[in-house]
């Protein structure tokens, strides 16, 4: 999977950034930025690389530091996100890993709830123009392909707690900190 030579059919750059909640597999398609994830220790790369590029039909290319090229803006947004230079991501995003009422609410979530702010997963619902459905909302934020970027970190109990989170909970926290929403650890 970890090719040099650019492919020829549809492709995928991808690579792992370093960050303040640890490394990031990032991916990118000429479309956009498809893919975050978290925790992305070599085991854990090697275990979602393949089924990211069966899944979208392309070859996968691993650029050497500093030379990416679709990811190259993905990479320097990141880091002056977690510089705290940075409060609203403008990338290209492919959105084919996402679907229905899924991507309807994730598009939602990034136009409606700006750095600084959170959103109860019921209002989101609302919002999203399916009142009552904030258990779906949850859903949506944990198939979120694209966290961080698209602030799934940003939607929290409608009761004020924290809620859940695909890179844990204390990750949450850090992000939430990072923009002034939860007051900054002291250790």
């Amino acid at each position: 999977m970890d090719t040099t030579e650019r492919p020829r059919g549809p492709h995928l750059e991808w690579t792992v950034a370093p960050s303040d909640i640890g490394p990031l597999l990032l991916a990118a398609t000429p479309e956009g930025l498809v893919r975050v994830e978290f925790h992305a220790s070599p085991e854990r790369v090697d275990r979602m690389i393949g089924p990211l590029v069966s899944r979208l039909g392309a070859d996968a290319r691993r650029p050497a530091p500093g030379e990416e090229e679709l990811l190259a803006e993905p990479v320097r947004q990141l880091a002056a996100y977690f510089a705290g230079t940075l409060r609203r991501f403008e990338l290209p995003l492919d959105w084919r890993l996402s679907s229905g009422f899924n991507r309807q609410v994730l598009r939602e979530l990034d136009r409606s709830v700006p750095y600084g702010s959170v959103v109860g997963y019921g209002e989101l619902a609302a919002r999203a123009g399916q009142p009552g459905a904030a258990q779906a909302v949850g859903n949506a934020m944990g198939s979120n392909p694209l966290p961080v970027v698209v602030p799934c970190h940003r939607v929290v109990e409608n009761d004020g707690g924290i809620g859940g989170f695909g890179g844990g909970v204390e990750t949450k926290r850090i992000l939430l900190a990072l923009e002034g929403v939860l007051p900054r650890p002291l250790f």
